[in-house]
């Protein structure tokens, strides 16, 4: 094998390689968006819940028994 065709060969390898690499970044990439969709869900949901629930401001101001 002459220098060129050995020099095209280990480009071909490491194009492939960059290739594949890079296919594999993006199935990442696309996961962690699926996963922040869902999170953003379950922060909405939390985020709903407390505000419907009902407020603190319903207690009386006296301290608890043992607080200061």
């Amino acid at each position: 094998m002459t220098r060129a065709t050995e020099d095209r060969v280990a480009f071909m390898a490491a194009i492939e390689s960059l290739a594949a690499k890079a296919t594999e970044l993006e199935t990442r990439a696309d996961d962690l968006r699926q996963e922040l969709a869902a999170l953003d869900q379950r922060m909405t949901a939390v985020s709903d819940a407390l505000h419907a629930a009902p407020r603190s401001a319903d207690l009386p101001d006296e301290p608890v028994s043992g607080e200061a």
